[in-house]
């Protein structure tokens, strides 16, 4: 345990440039997700299909080749990141999304049709149903599954060693090499991401009852009785 102390800085050096890689990768893989889940659910071939194709080669493929690909062979086509770091979250929140996509796709097209025909029988637009109607009540369905793909990402932030860059894994694994204290340096590993998972898994439960919360609330409001307003028949002065 003194031998970690001693290389505590190297731990908490790569504990940021994970953390780093998980947030700015959830972001991305985000982003993505409601792109690429909303030109799934167009009924255009020509916006299907390449969000079709992507989510296959990005589900298909082996995100150790993917950032292989990204870092050693697009330079070759004129496409370079300024640093490798940046290219591993890119691709990590690449591969997540393309996972994600497939929720929002999911968790929209299980709405209601009568909800749809509603909104159309008001006049509304395909972007103004998707904005007022069915993503705000689609959103508490995909939280939970978008908790698994944070959680998943997470887990896979020990790839970008293979590109260089020093994560928090990496930098534990040299510490092991440097000590040949194998059991402390890999139970703190195993604690550190189990915590991190942890804090995932509660940031989403608190978005789920949010969320919830305010879906109730707003269908409480919808189906609130409007008061009833008779005439007074046969009064008496």
């Amino acid at each position: 345990m003194n031998q970690l102390l001693q290389y505590q800085s190297l731990l908490w050096e790569g504990l940021w440039t994970t953390v780093l890689v998980t947030v700015f990768g959830i972001l991305i893989a985000v982003v993505v997700a409601f792109v690429v889940g909303f030109m799934r659910l167009s009924r255009h071939r020509i916006v299907r299909a390449p969000a079709y194709v992507f989510v296959e080669f990005f589900r298909g493929t082996s995100i150790l080749v993917q950032l292989a690909w990204v870092v050693y062979a697009l330079p070759f086509l004129g496409v370079r990141f300024t640093d490798n770091l940046v290219a591993g979250i890119v691709v990590l929140g690449l591969n997540e999304g393309a996972y994600a996509a497939e929720i929002v796709r999911g968790a929209i097209a299980s709405r209601p049709r009568g909800q749809t025909e509603a909104a159309v029988a008001l006049g509304m637009k395909p972007a103004q149903r998707m904005r007022r109607i069915l993503v705000p009540q689609s959103i508490p369905v995909m939280l939970p599954s978008f908790g698994n793909v944070a959680v998943d990402l997470l887990k896979a932030t020990p790839l970008v060693y293979f590109i260089g860059v020093a994560d928090f894994t990496a930098n534990g694994l040299a510490i092991r090499t440097e000590t040949q204290d194998t059991t402390t340096i890999l139970l703190t590993l195993l604690v550190v991401y189990f915590i991190l998972a942890l804090i995932l898994a509660a940031i989403t439960r608190w978005l789920e009852n949010r969320f919830g919360l305010e879906h109730r609330r707003r269908g409480l409001l919808r189906g609130s009785p409007r008061p009833v307003f008779r005439p007074m028949i046969g009064s008496t002065s």
